[in-house]
């Protein structure tokens, strides 16, 4: 028996391993053993006939929750495995609550502990009743633009001569003739009056994110969004208009529509709809966007770029997003966007979590001369940077940077060519520090210097302590 997500190693016991226990409680389950160093080496119990009668009264008047302990001998030494099953109900510990996720322990406040409180009683977000709200506050326009969309689909039921009550019932949106949040989100008038940060923040940028241009605010239900961001991104904020008719007609532009539908449909859907509003961020060479809400326990960032199942945060919504057609119900988005970017032979997406959301970016294909020859801080990309590459370790190592400067590819990425300028400032800097300032994983670094390393535009010189080398392209 190793460490792992739901076993945990302790040696010795402290009353502060409660918390473990009610993560455990609140999650899947697991086992904790008391008796085990960090290797997993029993290191014997000495009070354990005091232990076995005391850590369950303590999980019982703290928690209110009953665990099995049990006494392990081997070799001469005695360990204590404590069992916690998993409870269906919410589990806290003196008014905190804990939930194990991976191998660690976190405390659930905010959102998080909002939407695990509904999960625990078998509700989502969505699906809660919003008492203030009434017919009057469904906007029918909506629902007929839904119904439009939805006819080439064959995925919603006929709603031919239906009442509006009678569709939002058939989209199981209202419960006893009470709108759902659910509803308000997809069709209500001004969801803003029932729930902060409805809305997509769209600003245009120039090289990074201090330069912001121009931005709008865009308010309104979900349907109307995903109709009014296309018009808004067309006529303002893109350098090459598309025709963005409809949500399913797909044409080439800068970036390609259907990564552009699913980016923005992934995150009018799974956002939190208590959290920030959506913020998409046009740059010179690059589009992001951002919804609040971190990844379901179970997928991780790798997970979304291979198959896995669809797990909504608001499953109401996704449904109803499924029966017009805007998604499918098998958790592609993501697989979509890295294939329509493929597709228009653009870099791979980057998709990232951020500050307690996740974000999606996609690139570029060419950069434009003016980058070649002026770098993003405004100085030219080429021109001296520094005296010798030297000092203490010894002479100077290849002679000075300006003669070593790279005569920069438009076949680099922008990824690639953010790896150079930050290199060229610190030719020191270790790959660690390179994914800090890119805000990517080191992996990833890793795949970019590879790359620049095989276009020879970069080299390495020295092992663990040496220096980066920006080559001259033959």
């Amino acid at each position: 028996m190793s460490e792992s997500q739901n076993i945990e190693w302790k040696q010795s016991w402290h009353d502060d391993y409660l918390k473990w226990v009610c993560g455990f409680a609140n999650a899947f389950g697991g086992t904790i053993c008391i008796g085990k160093n960090d290797a997993g080496e029993i290191v014997h119990v000495e009070n354990y006939i005091k232990l076995l009668e005391e850590i369950p009264n303590r999980i019982r008047n703290s928690m209110g929750i009953i665990c099995d302990l049990n006494l392990v001998e081997e070799s001469d030494k005695k360990w204590i495995e404590l069992k916690v099953n998993p409870y269906a109900v919410p589990v806290s510990l003196r008014g905190r609550y804990y939930y194990r996720s991976g191998s660690t322990k976190m405390e659930l406040t905010g959102l998080e502990l909002n939407e695990f409180l509904l999960k625990k009683a078998g509700k989502t977000w969505d699906d809660v009743v919003e008492d203030g709200a009434t017919l009057a506050d469904i906007d029918t326009k909506s629902i007929h633009k839904f119904i439009e969309d939805s006819k080439d689909q064959g995925r919603l039921p006929d709603t031919s001569g239906l009442t509006t009550l009678q569709i939002l019932n058939k989209l199981r949106l209202v419960k006893e003739n009470k709108l759902k949040r659910a509803a308000l989100i997809l069709f209500g008038k001004d969801p803003g009056r029932f729930f902060n940060n409805i809305s997509v923040k769209i600003g245009r940028f120039g090289s990074d994110g201090s330069d912001l241009k121009f931005q709008e605010v865009l308010e309104g239900n979900l349907v109307y969004l995903l109709n009014e961001v296309w018009t808004q991104l067309n006529y303002k904020f893109l350098t090459r208009p598309v025709d963005f008719e409809g949500m399913h007609r797909i044409e080439k532009g800068e970036y390609p529509l259907s990564a552009l539908r699913e980016m923005l449909l992934n995150a009018l859907v799974h956002k939190s709809y208590v959290g920030a509003a959506v913020q998409l961020r046009v740059f010179d060479y690059k589009l992001s966007i951002w919804n609040e809400g971190l990844l379901p326990q179970g997928l991780d960032i790798d997970s979304l770029k291979s198959n896995h199942n669809s797990r909504p945060r608001n499953p109401k919504i996704a449904d109803a997003c499924f029966k017009a057609g805007y998604i499918d119900a098998w958790g592609r988005g993501t697989l979509k966007i890295i294939s329509a970017c493929k597709e228009a032979e653009l870099p791979e997406p980057e998709i990232i979590e951020k500050e307690g959301g996740v974000q999606v970016t996609i690139f570029k294909a060419i950069l434009p001369v003016e980058l070649i020859a002026v770098g993003p801080m405004g100085g030219p990309i080429g021109g001296p940077i520094g005296g010798p590459i030297g000092g203490p370790m010894g002479g100077p190592i290849g002679g000075p940077i300006e003669e070593q400067v790279a005569f920069y590819s438009a076949s680099l990425s922008k990824r690639q060519l953010e790896v150079l300028e930050i290199i060229k400032a610190n030719t020191k800097i270790s790959r660690r520090k390179l994914a800090e300032q890119l805000n990517i994983n080191v992996s990833a670094v890793q795949g970019h210097l590879d790359l620049l390393k095989e276009k020879g535009v970069l080299s390495r010189k020295g092992g663990t302590r040496g220096i980066w080398v920006i080559l001259e392209n033959n």
